[in-house]
């Protein structure tokens, strides 16, 4: 009798406790996220979305608000290109999700920038990743491609919620989840005895397993997903993040079921309280005027000669522009795209005459030279060189003469240095900042004597 109390009190408090958390903590724009993610308004109900949004509500609103103060440039830009592509706005706390709209965030699994893209994937977007650039941290082009990316994922799913779930564990896991789960549901309702005998599930059921072990491709799975599609069964949110006991293999990843809850989560916090505070509500009304400009540079134009002309500091246009590498714009591109702060817009229009053109060496071939050892030497992919000199091959001849673009943060011209009274190999490489031993080998020395008016040659690299 004890134990049967103790059980209809714990139940008691479970739900009074399910209960609190709904009528304290969820308005109707929250409901309005729900809907945007064609995610059940009842949903709003489930304990595990509630513990996570009450968690983030408790221990995370300083940090919220500062993950979008951080972001005040990007913020925006990212809103526009969601609202122009029809994008549910939930989306925005997708990036907040995987990377806290870090531009240069990267990933133990190599993901990088915002929208956390692998480089094959960032590929088949139409991203560049080369020595230059690598757009995955480019604001606007790397959020266009996870448009494009999120598009594909809806017309798949037909739900925004399964395309956010699919960008996170991809969408071989998630239509192996809805393959198991319609499964499940048809053989709830007609019994698993009934289930057990009928041999096109036991075929199906084979199937998924051979998948699970790799044993067979992609396309045998998707056969059997198509088939079940038709029928009268669809699993929704609460049956795909549901747990099963005693099934080591879940429908979904623990990781991706507690993603779709922490976007849901993040995107009602922008409904609540803290933000109406004077010191927040300026969050609120962020992404209705545009702080970044867009600009068309000549390619192989440095990153500071464009600070200079609009007046910033190199390393605050650097914050915008994490997807230039070097500090110089591609050398094959005719023109390529800057962000500059809006407000220094009419500034670079009036200046972008000052811009300084692309440096370039003249180098004469020696023997033994290759494309490759020159590219080295100056820092530069030996294709640029190639490309600058309309060479077909790579055959080079001795006493051929070069163009090569250069950046001079990268290189220095060498200079000739006439050895003084005092000095030793050692001193000239650590006045120089060189190499000790690159120095005797650029200068064919065999030893580190040298005399007073000895020409030595510093290299930098």
């Amino acid at each position: 009798m004890k134990l049967f109390l103790k059980v209809i009190l714990l139940s008691l408090v479970a739900s009074f406790l399910n209960a609190t958390l709904v009528s304290t903590a969820f308005v109707n724009s929250d409901l309005k996220v729900l809907e945007e993610l064609d995610i059940s308004s009842e949903y709003i109900t489930d304990y595990q979305l509630q513990q996570e949004f009450q968690k983030n509500l408790k221990y995370t609103q300083e940090r919220y608000t500062q993950k979008l103060n951080n972001a005040y440039l990007f913020v925006p830009k990212i809103k526009k290109v969601l609202r122009e592509n029809n994008i549910p706005s939930a989306f925005l706390y997708l990036v907040m999700a995987e990377s806290n709209f870090v531009l240069d965030a990267s990933s133990h699994k190599s993901a990088k920038g915002m929208w956390q893209f692998m480089e094959g994937t960032a590929n088949h977007y139409g991203l560049k990743t080369n020595e230059f650039i690598d757009e995955r941290m480019d604001i606007v082009k790397s959020t266009q491609a996870a448009v494009e990316y999120l598009k594909r994922l809806h017309e798949m799913f037909d739900k925004w919620y399964l395309a956010a779930v699919a960008y996170n564990c991809g969408e071989g896991r998630v239509i192996e989840g809805l393959t198991r789960a319609t499964i499940d549901m048809y053989c709830e309702d007609v019994g698993y005895k009934v289930c057990r005998k009928e041999a096109k599930i036991n075929e199906y059921r084979k199937t998924i397993r051979l998948y699970q072990t790799r044993r067979v491709k992609f396309r045998e799975l998707n056969k059997v997903y198509k088939a079940v599609k038709k029928w009268d069964y669809k699993p929704d949110i609460d049956k795909l993040l549901v747990v099963q006991k005693g099934v080591s293999r879940q429908y979904l990843p623990e990781e991706s079921r507690g993603y779709i809850r922490k976007i849901i989560s993040l995107a009602m916090m922008n409904n609540s309280d803290f933000l109406i505070k004077d010191e927040n509500t300026h969050l609120l009304n962020r992404g209705i005027s545009d702080p970044i400009a867009n600009i068309e540079v000549k390619g192989g134009v440095l990153l500071r000669n464009v600070a200079e002309v609009i007046g910033v500091d190199k390393e605050k246009l650097k914050e915008l522009n994490q997807h230039i590498k070097r500090n110089i714009l591609p050398l094959d591109d005719d023109t390529y795209t800057l962000y500059i702060p809006y407000s220094k817009l009419s500034r670079y229009n009036a200046n972008k005459h000052n811009l300084k053109a692309t440096q370039y060496e003249v180098y004469k071939v020696k023997r033994g030279d290759s494309l490759a050892s020159i590219g080295r030497q100056y820092s530069i992919n030996y294709k640029m060189i190639k490309k600058h000199n309309h060479l077909k091959s790579n055959f080079l001849s001795v006493n051929q003469e070069l163009v090569i673009p250069v950046d001079p943060e990268l290189y220095k011209r060498p200079i000739h240095y006439t050895v003084r009274v005092g000095d030793t190999l050692s001193k000239i490489a650590t006045k120089h900042n060189v190499d000790f031993k690159q120095l005797m080998k650029d200068n064919n020395l065999k030893t580190s004597m040298i005399r007073t008016g000895d020409k030595i040659v510093i290299k930098f690299r």
